[in-house]
């Protein structure tokens, strides 16, 4: 068995010496040189994915704009701010609502957050590029900062409960002072 071995041994390293010598100190790599074959595919691969890429933008037929569909509410200003005011004073203001939706945008509901904030609005739909107004009134009569919010509630898909807010000062009135002197009655009896 041991002879066995020798031989197989003997027979790898004739084997191995009749193969022609080459240089292993050398890591075995590539040319970076392209074949014209090589280049061609590359060129073939990156049309074909370019045109792939521009069909498919081709094929959406009837696109819209992202949330195009529907009704969507648009307001002027989400925010009315009074300013500082006298106490008495008109505490009415007005928010401008447009639909910029394809189709009617109904306003089902429009709440304040405290019984000294009214709104009223208009329950008809409004129909699509057309507008309605909401009237907010505040009791002016309550003295200090103002900062309230008003609910509208709708079927506007870009928002269907849409939050504005007032928000100001009222100051107190002076009450002016008598300009003449004032006789009070009393109920004591009075000497002849």
């Amino acid at each position: 068995m041991i002879e066995e071995c020798k031989h197989r041994k003997d027979a790898v390293n004739v084997w191995l010496k009749s193969l022609p010598a080459c240089n292993l100190t050398q890591p075995l790599h590539r040319s970076n040189k392209k074949t014209p074959k090589q280049r061609n595919m590359k060129k073939f691969i990156a049309t074909l994915g370019l045109s792939a890429l521009v069909l498919g933008a081709f094929a959406q037929d009837n696109t819209k704009a992202v949330g195009g569909s529907g009704p969507m509410i648009t307001l002027d200003k989400e925010v009315h701010d009074y300013g500082t005011i006298d106490q008495g004073a008109n505490g009415t203001c007005e928010f401008k609502v447009t639909n910029t939706g394809d189709q009617p945008l109904i306003i089902s509901n429009c709440k304040g957050s405290c019984g000294c904030t009214v709104p009223k609005c208009d329950t008809a739909p409004i129909a699509p590029g057309t507008s309605s107004i909401i009237t907010v009134k505040y009791d002016s009569n309550r003295v200090g900062p103002i900062n309230k919010s008003v609910t509208i509630s709708s079927n506007a898909m870009n928002a269907p409960e849409k939050i504005v807010r007032i928000k100001g000062e009222i100051t107190a009135v002076a009450t002016p002072a008598p300009t003449s002197p004032v006789k009070e009655n009393t109920m004591a009896p009075t000497s002849n």
